[in-house]
């Protein structure tokens, strides 16, 4: 997998953005086209996707393992994720590690 983040929304985040979605649905087709056009972020989404596989990451396995307090607390102060962030300090170690011995 790479080391890019997926992130995931759910259908009440959507009701919490900006877009005017009865303006959208009045519009046709052609004008939809015309505006995304003129959208300066459109350009950056003009994306080749013929390429792309689907990857379906590893799943977690749940384990027990004690950690000193103070680490604990410092990752639950980075909020919401925390067990992820010290995935990803793990993987990142086991990723030295495995260059490393190469």
């Amino acid at each position: 997998m790479s080391a890019r983040t997926i992130t995931r929304r759910s259908a009440a985040d959507l009701k919490q953005g900006k877009s005017d979605y009865r303006r959208l649905r009045r519009m046709t087709d052609p004008e939809i086209a015309k505006a995304a056009k003129r959208d300066k972020d459109a350009a950056r989404l003009d994306i080749d996707w013929s390429g792309a596989e689907v990857v379906i990451p590893e799943a977690k396995r749940a384990i027990s393992i004690r950690l000193d307090g103070d680490i604990v607390e410092f990752f639950k102060r980075t909020g919401p994720g925390y067990q992820t962030k010290i995935n990803a300090v793990l993987r990142a170690y086991v990723q030295h590690e495995r260059r490393g011995k190469g």
